[in-house]
């Protein structure tokens, strides 16, 4: 009886373990967010008004990144919370001999909408740092020479 809860209760954990990877890698972007905002914010005073411009739109758009990261976090540890309440659950249900079926569902239903409202967060969010993504124009520049050009340029 108890053998079987705890193989029922492997794929709650599993989920588990895919929710702190996930977490894992949105606090990594968010410290990196962070890192850069603090960067720009040191700058802010000691610039012209043009790149101050400049500055502050990008100091926007980490702002909304570092809310969007914000927020698929707390879906995850509220996702987090339900496996645990699942897995809490099931030991009652077997142990107690309750029928909690259709409540376990429901978290485990909770669950992966909590963790795909997260992934869809992820999702706004990388969009919006490859969206406001500004590569210069120079580096863009077609400055490839010709291959005869090439020789001459190392001979030479």
């Amino acid at each position: 009886m108890i053998s079987q809860t705890i193989q029922l209760s492997l794929t709650p954990v599993f989920v588990l373990v895919a929710i702190g990877n996930f977490m894992g890698t949105l606090t990594g972007r968010l410290a990196r967010i962070v890192d850069r905002s603090r960067k720009l914010q040191e700058r802010h005073g000691v610039t012209l008004p043009e790149e101050r411009n400049l500055i502050i739109e990008e100091l926007r758009h980490l702002s909304i990144r570092i809310d969007r990261i914000n927020l698929a976090i707390l879906l995850l540890v509220m996702a987090a919370i339900l496996v645990g309440t699942i897995v809490a659950l099931l030991f009652i249900d077997k142990m107690l001999g309750f029928k909690m079926d259709d409540v376990i569902a429901l978290c485990f239903i909770g669950t992966m909408g909590l963790f795909l409202l997260a992934l869809v967060q992820f999702l706004l969010e990388t969009r919006l740092a490859t969206a406001s993504l500004r590569i210069p124009a120079h580096f863009l520049e077609d400055e490839r020479a010709a291959p005869t050009d090439r020789k001459t340029d190392q001979v030479g």
